[in-house]
């Protein structure tokens, strides 16, 4: 019987048929080479190439591999956080399958966690993407460290470490709206990076364009915190006080001037309008965000639905396929019969 496992991979998958080969080699070969047991868990997201196949057969074959195959896409965090379900390593880390981020630069992060820190992020260097795709995560990247106050550098970068107790807290918090770096910064007592290369995307193309990153943006803020609402009230207050010293100043200009002056300001008083108009559809969209979120929590459906497992899950005695009904928020798993 193989030793429970030290070291966990997950790995989610979308559309990467062109990459899983080379990817699975390198990895198995680097987790091979670090002499602790070790499980790879490839998380299909819905994909619609020969992804799923290439995933069932590496399980079959490899007796290290767990492929967990979703129904359809829900995104690449809720992805990650299915596979973390089926981990039972005591670290536990993520890596995106597009071999941007090298696998060989695993142990190093391993290493990081050996010498106590409970998660270790990585900071692509050089970046070798395009520019658009920089100047996005440098917002992203400055607008986490704005709300949660912790100082890392490279949010974006999905090759990251964890301790077990940081993965099972993140297990346990029910919002379907995850960003998962942060998500565990908020558990974590000691945080660092690690400086990982960063190779030009060969084969396949990215999955996030413009939408995906706004949808990311608006995850962040209203999933991890209230400010914006604060930045809103205050803004309301001010743009309240200014509006009332402006109509102040339209009225003691038409009584010192006369009627026609104040007739000249129309233009004026109608741009100061859309400006009010302009500011309350901003606040109700955001409200709206909010909202929606907690209608989407009070519903309690499940964040993911898994179709298949193939091969030895943590826990799960002998290989072969394992079909599930379900996945609860609470963590339970049920089997069908």
């Amino acid at each position: 019987m193989s030793p429970a496992p030290e070291l966990s991979v997950v790995i989610p998958v979308y559309n990467e048929e062109a990459n899983l080969p080379e990817l699975l080699e390198r990895v198995l070969h680097t987790l091979r080479g670090m002499d602790r047991p070790f499980e790879l868990v490839l998380v299909d997201d819905g994909s619609r190439d020969g992804s799923v196949e290439m995933l069932r057969s590496a399980a079959a074959i490899e007796p290290e591999v767990v492929a967990v195959i979703l129904n359809r896409n829900y995104g690449q965090h809720a992805a990650i956080m299915a596979g973390f379900e089926r981990t039972a390593g005591s670290v536990v880390v993520t890596l995106d399958a597009d071999l941007q981020n090298p696998p060989e630069e695993i142990p190093r992060l391993v290493a990081a966690v050996d010498e106590g820190h409970d998660v270790v992020g990585s900071v692509r260097t050089p970046r070798a993407d395009t520019l658009f795709r920089r100047l996005a995560s440098a917002v992203i990247n400055r607008a986490v460290r704005a709300v949660t106050g912790v100082m890392m550098h490279d949010y974006g970068c999905m090759l990251r470490a964890y301790r077990r107790p940081v993965v099972d807290a993140m297990l346990s918090c029910p919002e379907r709206s995850t960003f998962i770096p942060v998500l565990a910064n908020s558990f974590a007592r000691h945080a660092t990076e690690v400086a990982v290369r960063h190779a030009p995307r060969e084969r396949g193309s990215s999955k996030y364009g413009l939408w995906r990153l706004l949808t990311l943006q608006f995850d962040l803020l209203t999933s991890m915190t209230t400010l914006p609402l604060r930045i809103l009230t205050v803004l309301g207050v001010g743009m309240a006080v200014l509006g009332f010293s402006f109509g102040v100043l339209l009225l003691v200009g038409r009584l010192v001037h006369g009627p026609d002056w104040a007739a000249e300001g129309v233009f004026t008083l109608f741009a100061v309008l859309f400006v009010f108009m302009g500011a309350q559809f901003v606040a109700m969209g955001l409200l709206g965000e909010y909202v929606g979120r907690i209608y989407l929590d009070v519903r309690a459906r499940p964040r993911y639905f898994v179709q298949e497992v193939v091969g030895l899950g943590a826990g799960g005695g002998a290989g072969g396929a394992r079909r599930a009904e379900g996945h609860g928020e609470d963590g339970e798993r049920r089997m069908a019969p």
